[in-house]
């Protein structure tokens, strides 16, 4: 007989999209087996198959797998009536310990805006090392504070709009396989989810859920971080924003929030330590990311690649593996998280 996991997974792969509907039903039925056994649909075959493979794959990777009633459920996202179902978590995660502070703003961010999300990040460092920085690898603000989180070697945790098994925006894969160093990535998302409008939308409930504290760094009128913003004062989470000049469309985002009275203004890490009543901490130990052993098909690439002592080009890889290009690249993703490749310019992959 299938375990309550597998059964979870089913219920994902079935109904993708019907959160609202799929948390009722296990509030009224209890398990997602009993939840499972009252369906009447056509397509339940296809989406065991499904849940079948993404256990599989979930086992290989050495995925970590939290639903939305185990006790080790991240604390803050728990409070939330629409919070995800299933998180899957890549890296060395601590997603309730210590203080937590999600970082977001424009894709189309200034020079300014993205070096007073530098700033912020590195100030939280000095006076709150035990501070998380959550983003969600954007262009823009969000991959400044990620890059400045690990600068200054605190956790931060990148909340993407797809499956583990790929990197989006593909230019920003270094700074995720970094972030794993001391962080890692957490979705909702199964294996194979491309990242499409919808889920950007949706994971902004995430960083917003995970958070105490949502910093508006910079924001015209209009974006996914102004959303972010009401997720975050529909969750009673503290509301922060940097101001801009009177007329500024860069910053005009935040200034509305601030002339509202939905965020306070802040204009450094002092200001909102202060307003959080948060106390200044000893600097914390680094963790390092521990891999799983590789798979057969990662066996393989890797074995091609020690072979190759100046890399192996990915096209190069798919001809020899007799993989197909989504495996290779796939699985090469996984081998960077786990430390175990390097890419280098052009497509090229080492062995580290």
């Amino acid at each position: 007989m299938a375990d309550e996991r597998l059964y979870q997974l089913a219920l994902l792969a079935l109904y993708p999209y019907r959160l609202r509907q799929l948390h009722q039903l296990l509030a009224q039925l209890g398990s997602a087996h009993a939840v499972w056994d009252s369906l009447d649909d056509a397509n339940k075959p296809k989406a065991w198959v499904r849940a079948e493979q993404e256990a599989e794959w979930i086992a290989q990777k050495d995925i970590q797998c939290w639903w939305h009633t185990d006790p080790n459920y991240p604390t803050r996202l728990r409070e939330c009536a629409d919070r995800p179902l299933m998180l899957f978590g890549k890296g060395r995660i601590n997603h309730s310990e210590g203080k937590f502070v999600s970082v977001v703003g424009t894709r189309r961010a200034t020079e300014r805006g993205k070096e007073l999300a530098r700033r912020l990040v590195l100030e939280l460092a000095q006076e709150c090392p035990d501070v998380t920085i959550i983003s969600g690898l954007a262009y823009g603000i969000d991959v400044a504070a990620h890059r400045a989180a690990i600068e200054a070697d605190l956790q931060t945790l990148i909340i993407p709009a797809h499956g583990l098994d790929r990197i989006y925006p593909a230019v920003h894969r270094p700074v995720a396989v970094e972030a794993l160093r001391n962080g890692g990535i957490l979705t909702e998302y199964m294996s194979g989810t491309e990242p499409e409008k919808i889920n950007f939308v949706a994971r902004n409930r995430i960083v917003a859920g995970l958070a105490d504290a949502v910093v508006v760094v910079e924001s015209r009128n209009r974006g996914g971080s102004l959303i972010t913003a009401g997720l975050a004062t529909d969750y009673n989470r503290d509301l922060f924003a940097f101001p801009g000049r009177p007329g500024d469309e860069e910053y005009r985002g935040c200034n509305d929030l601030i002339r509202l009275q939905r965020a306070t203004l802040i204009d450094s890490a002092h200001d909102l330590v202060q307003a959080m009543g948060w106390q200044t901490q000893q600097p914390k130990q680094t963790r390092l990311f521990e891999g799983a052993e590789p798979t057969e098909d990662e066996g393989k690439l890797l074995s091609l690649l020690r072979q190759a002592e100046d890399g192996m080009h990915i096209n190069q890889l798919v001809a020899q593996s007799g993989m197909d290009y989504a495996e290779v690249s796939g699985e090469l993703i996984m081998l960077e998280m786990e430390g175990k490749v390097r890419a280098v310019a052009g497509g090229i992959y080492r062995a580290v």
